[in-house]
């Protein structure tokens, strides 16, 4: 027989909801996720993601806040680097999972359709 888990506290469930409202956004998600690869500078980031640099800008400015990102200095550039390795993995996970269930016919899901109570 297992133990029943430990209970969690509030502010832990709370942080871990914010967290994932950060990575429900597909432009910030797309942003992470090309920050899995390695880091870029806000153009790139624009560039890749078909995005303003404003736009660009403004969401990794809610990823830093949240400390999911951090940025240095590169010259005249501001290089952004994905600052927190679980989140890494998460996103790794939940983008390579869809990919995989886009590329079996029949199996994808239309998660957009999904309706939560």
């Amino acid at each position: 027989m297992t133990a029943p888990p430990d209970p969690l506290p509030p502010d832990v469930l709370q942080d871990a909801a914010a967290t994932f409202g950060l990575l429900s956004g597909t432009v910030r998600l797309h942003l992470l996720w090309l920050l899995t690869r390695s880091e870029h500078d806000v153009g790139t980031l624009a560039e890749e993601t078909g995005q303003s640099v404003a736009t660009v800008s403004h969401h990794l400015g809610k990823l830093k806040l949240a400390g999911l990102v951090r940025s240095r200095r590169k010259g005249k550039h501001q290089i952004y680097i994905l600052d927190d390795p679980h989140v890494a993995d998460i996103v790794r996970l939940a983008v390579e999972h869809q990919q995989e269930l886009h590329a079996r016919p029949g199996q994808r899901r239309q998660s957009r359709d999904v309706r939560l109570a």
